[in-house]
């Protein structure tokens, strides 16, 4: 498989103001046609370590793709250095200069002198017009590898890319195509994820398998080669289809949706409506199914009811009830989740209280401690949670329970 290398020139990346998104957006790119990403650098405007991280590119990759630097200014180095580290000349290229030229007449401005330099061409390379912006990139076939030369700012970087950049290294990596697949697992660990399957994955080596754990739940990154992207879709689905015998429901998405997707989806497509009663996530439950287009169709209202006042005064939870067993108890969730259903008249009723801390934790009742509730016509049932983490992780990680719940529900 042909691999690559992408260099994202500038100091500003180093900084903790700006990321370096272009090389994500190019390792998806280059993947879909059969070229893997093995490394990616950032380099600052620094002369010596830019012409060593391109000269070691160069030892160990088939592509080098360099992002940013192509500026008119000083601390623009990518031209100048790229060429140092492969030996060859900077020339003045009239034609580019012409239409730098061009470009600023038509944006209403003479061109600023120091503009000359986007018109220094390596010797050899070929010039990718851009269309967006001042700044051309470069291709260029130097020892038996492609070295590519492209603009920082994306509106420019990816049309070029796609447009001139792309279905060569497609021809080159011999019609190869990629694809990924991402399915997501809820309520088992990464362990447990791994006994299950490992019996199935290991014996593929296209596909390939990667377990990930994100905050709140599991990824399983698949990725297959095919001759057609239709022949690796294929063998992505026997291997998914292999993994849903052995996870079951645990698996909430087949191509990377997110979990209020999925709940969204089978509320919409059983006509079902939802209201929710939130403590201790504050309506990030509500939040989360209404980033969701077209949510409106099925959540009808949310409460968040932080005191134990507002559980009385605006779902009808007995203040006697909280006084004897706690604002953070089952019977309290239950009781929200039954008030909020019937106050919005909605299908389910779906509840939350916890402790999400730092503070505010006991000895009986310790910070992450959760209650989470689901009621409808003909059931209502709670689930006790110890979450770990900061708050932050206990609110997401309720707020992901929450809706995971419902979601066993509805199928």
């Amino acid at each position: 498989m042909l691999t690559a290398e992408i260099i994202a020139v500038g100091s500003e990346l180093l900084t903790p103001f700006r990321t370096d998104t272009n090389s994500l957006w190019l390792t998806e790119r280059l993947n879909t046609v059969g070229v893997e990403v093995k490394l990616k650098t950032i380099v600052g405007d620094d002369d010596a370590r830019l012409e060593e991280t391109v000269r070691d590119a160069l030892k160990r990759s088939g592509i080098v793709v360099l992002t940013g630097g192509l500026g008119p200014t000083e601390d623009d180095i990518t031209r100048k250095i790229t060429a140092r580290a492969l030996g060859r000349r900077l020339l003045l290229d009239e034609k580019v200069l012409d239409d730098i030229k061009a470009k600023f007449l038509r944006w209403g401005r003479k061109m600023p002198e120091i503009n000359a330099r986007q018109a220094m061409v390596m010797e050899g390379a070929e010039v990718l017009n851009n269309p967006n912006g001042s700044a051309p990139g470069m291709y260029l076939e130097h020892e038996g590898r492609v070295v590519v030369l492209l603009p920082g700012p994306p509106r420019e970087m990816k049309p070029m890319f796609d447009n001139l950049v792309l279905p060569r290294l497609a021809e080159r990596a011999g019609g190869v195509r990629v694809v990924r697949r991402v399915l997501r697992v809820a309520g088992l660990g990464e362990s447990a994820v791994d006994e299950r399957i490992a019996p199935v994955y290991t014996q593929y080596k296209n596909p390939q398998t990667t377990i990930l754990f994100n905050n709140t739940e599991i990824e399983l990154h698949l990725t297959a080669q095919g001759k057609t992207e239709a022949e690796a879709e294929l063998l992505l689905d026997g291997l998914a289809g292999q993994i849903e015998e052995r996870l079951g429901d645990s698996i909430f998405a087949f191509r990377g949706e997110k979990m209020e997707e999925v709940v969204g989806l089978r509320l919409a497509v059983g006509g079902f409506t939802l209201a929710t009663a939130e403590s201790c996530t504050g309506g990030l439950i509500a939040h989360r199914l209404t980033e969701v287009p077209g949510s409106s169709t099925y959540f009808m209202e949310g409460f968040v009811t932080y005191s134990n006042e507002a559980k009385t005064r605006l779902l009808g939870v007995p203040a006697e009830l909280i006084e004897r067993h706690g604002a953070v108890s089952a019977e309290v969730a239950e009781a929200m989740a039954v008030g909020v259903k019937q106050r919005a008249g909605t299908d389910f009723g779906l509840s939350v209280t916890g402790i999400a801390g730092p503070g505010g934790g006991t000895e009986e009742k310790p910070v992450g401690l959760v209650y989470v509730a689901l009621a409808d016509d003909a059931h209502i049932e709670h689930k006790r949670l110890m979450l770990p983490g900061d708050r932050y992780l206990i609110r997401w990680r309720s707020s992901q329970f929450a809706l995971d719940l419902l979601r066993r529900r509805l199928i």
